[in-house]
């Protein structure tokens, strides 16, 4: 299933800025970031609940906002982009390893 996932990290403090990076890493284990703080993720409903628990384990609802939006399997036909930065679709474009 395609998943996007976006989150707001307040970084006013040391921890803040440890917890940003700590997030980034994490959905980068799943997906790929699209934005500054969205990342696409296709991943199985199995893996998607280790990275919702994974997520959830550095979270502090006092300094992190998070959102899953579950776009389903064909989530990414439904995507339109327009300028920079595209992002590469590993169902579609060559990877060379």
């Amino acid at each position: 299933m395609f998943v996007l996932v976006t989150y707001d990290v307040s970084t006013v403090s040391s921890g803040g800025r440890k917890r940003l990076a700590r997030v980034a890493r994490t959905c980068m284990n799943y997906g790929q970031r699209a934005q500054n703080s969205v990342f696409e993720c296709e991943v199985t409903p199995a893996q998607f609940v280790v990275l919702k628990s994974e997520l959830m384990d550095i979270f502090n609802p006092e300094e992190v906002s998070l959102r899953f939006y579950m776009l389903g399997k064909k989530g990414r036909q439904k995507v339109e982009h327009v300028g920079a930065k595209s992002v590469v679709d590993p169902n579609k474009d060559t990877l060379i390893l």
